[in-house]
């Protein structure tokens, strides 16, 4: 039952070229970084990745997509990643835009082994009747555009049909965990740090303080440890090493 890993590179070591994996976090905030670092430092490519957005230039998943690292992504905000952009309009990145609510319920859905589900979000729009650009050729023109998806009416409201999300892993970060890999988040590092980890079928865990097993009240638990396969354990250092995406303060 003890799931902690020495490091964060004995941990990913084993994500291939290819894989798809579920990040957490929202903005920079409650994101699983150092197990990013560590991918990244592993040399895995071709990855598909499936969270809210893709970080900043040079930090989080950021770094990944800066060195070509990404293949495809699916998410719900380009935010404040130019090179994002770039390679998004280039068509060297295949994206999926996604609903932020739909996006959520999708992973969320995918751990709790619903395979499907329908929502009234993107009813009326390109999400349910198709065409939203997935990848552009070189000449600006679309070479991929979604597909269309089913409407049913329930109550005589229209709802688009959507698919539950499963990854091959998932990477987050979490406040406190322990040795079997219940996890207990902060704030805003609680939006999609547990969906993500929910729809990985290996989930790793870098936790910010590690506590004993019997550590962590059963009412805190945010996360049971059923999700989670590895843990591993921030230095002090790591752990306040947390940046902020857009700074604002008065004049």
């Amino acid at each position: 039952m003890n799931k902690v890993c020495a490091s964060a590179a004995e941990a990913v070591a084993d994500i291939p070229d290819g894989a798809s994996l579920a990040v957490g976090g929202f903005g920079l905030s409650g994101i699983p970084d150092v197990l990013v670092r560590a991918l990244h430092a592993r040399g895995a490519s071709g990855l598909q990745i499936v969270s809210n957005n893709c970080g900043v230039d040079g930090r989080g998943l950021g770094v990944l997509l800066a060195d070509g690292r990404i293949a495809r992504v699916t998410g719900s905000y380009v935010g404040e990643n130019k090179e994002f952009a770039r390679q998004y309009l280039s068509g060297e990145l295949e994206v999926e835009l996604v609903p932020q609510g739909t996006l959520a319920e999708r992973l969320r859905a995918g751990g709790a082994g619903i395979p499907a589900f329908y929502t009234p979000a993107g009813v009326g729009t390109q999400v349910a009747r198709g065409g939203l650009p997935w990848r552009y050729a070189a000449d600006g023109s679309v070479a991929l555009a979604s597909p269309p998806k089913e409407t049913r009416d329930f109550h005589g409201r229209p709802h688009v049909l959507e698919h539950g999300i499963t990854t091959d892993f998932a990477l987050v970060r979490a406040w406190r965990g322990d040795r079997h890999g219940n996890l207990v988040f902060r704030r805003s590092a609680a939006n999609f740090n547990p969906l993500a980890a929910m729809a990985g079928r290996i989930t790793v865990a870098e936790v910010e303080e590690l506590v004993e097993t019997g550590g962590l009240r059963p009412d805190e638990v945010h996360l049971p440890g059923i999700y989670v396969q590895r843990v591993v354990a921030l230095t002090p250092a790591q752990a306040a090493d947390k940046h902020i995406e857009k700074r604002t303060v008065r004049a």
